[in-house]
């Protein structure tokens, strides 16, 4: 058995309307989460056999908008990151943070559990150069270096085990030069499938839903919606019956376009194989790690 977890940054559970690109589109594999229902904060919870879908809490009980940093943290540790320091904080995780990313994450723990994890994203060189050069990583990055997981690279992707940030390869080819081919987001997932054979955890971060939020751009917010979409499409239509699937967001942005900032709106919790009952008592994004680690 094993969980892939999809973390998808910045998508809520808006309003319907213009500004709500997921209204405005039909994106069947987001509407497969919540049984064809609208995918909006109208949508009413799922709870099936294999199959889990409800809105819950990113704020934390703490006031302002929730951002990434904190958000992040919170998911990947089981712990309220915001609490800790006081307010909402991001992008990039809070000193007061770092200690539960490195020390208590979902990849450090379930590793001493004797599990074996992979984070899939691969990474150019560029990345690595400036990351160690100021000292600045993500909490995923963060979580996944502290663990001793490695980061994959370019030759990972050339291999065809890891994935690119906007699934396609596309970016690489185009803005970095790199030469690795165009693929279909339906390759992409059967690399998470294959990941999934070997490894207990497999986890994909997917955060250009919240840069189009932030950019309050439909063109960009359908595109990138389209493409994780298809990818999500696939792993749901192929996932091996023993794996299961979890997907949520550390707080809200892109369901709004109204705005460039992070929006107060429930994030999907989305639960697809045999374990999604254990998920049917998870509220916030802080209960989300502990129910993973109960379950593996």
């Amino acid at each position: 058995m094993a969980i892939i977890f999809l973390f998808i940054d910045g998508v809520g559970l808006g309003e319907e309307g213009r500004n709500n690109p997921f209204t405005r589109q039909q994106y069947a594999g987001f509407e497969a989460m919540c049984r064809g229902q609208s995918f909006s904060g109208r949508a009413e919870n799922v709870a099936e056999n294999y199959h889990l879908f409800k809105g819950i809490d990113a704020t934390l009980g703490i006031e302002g908008l929730p951002q990434s940093g904190t958000g992040q943290a919170t998911l990947f540790t089981g712990e309220n990151a915001a609490k800790i320091v006081g307010r909402h904080f991001g992008p990039f995780p809070h000193s007061k943070t770092k200690p539960g990313l490195r020390n208590r994450s979902i990849f450090k723990r379930a590793t001493e559990l004797g599990k074996s994890c992979v984070f899939m994203n691969a990474y150019p060189d560029i990345f690595f150069d400036r990351s160690e050069k100021r000292n600045r990583w993500s909490c995923t990055t963060l979580m996944t270096k502290s663990a001793g997981i490695r980061l994959h690279t370019e030759r990972d992707l050339k291999e065809g085990s890891a994935i690119t940030a906007e699934i396609t390869q596309e970016a690489w080819r185009e803005q970095l030069g790199i030469e690795v081919p165009k693929i279909e987001p339906a390759e992409a997932g059967q690399r998470m499938l294959d990941a999934a054979v070997n490894n207990d955890l497999v986890l994909y971060e997917y955060y250009l839903t919240d840069k189009a939020g932030h950019a309050r751009s439909h063109a960009k917010a359908e595109d990138v919606l389209h493409r994780f979409d298809l990818f999500l499409q696939y792993l749901i239509q192929n996932r091996r019956e023993r794996d299961t699937i979890l997907l949520s967001s550390d707080h809200g942005n892109v369901e709004d376009l109204s705005t460039k900032t992070h929006t107060f709106n429930q994030v999907p919790l989305f639960v697809k194989g045999p374990v999604a009952e254990a998920f049917e008592q998870v509220d916030s994004i802080q209960d989300i790690t502990p129910t993973a680690l109960k379950v593996l």
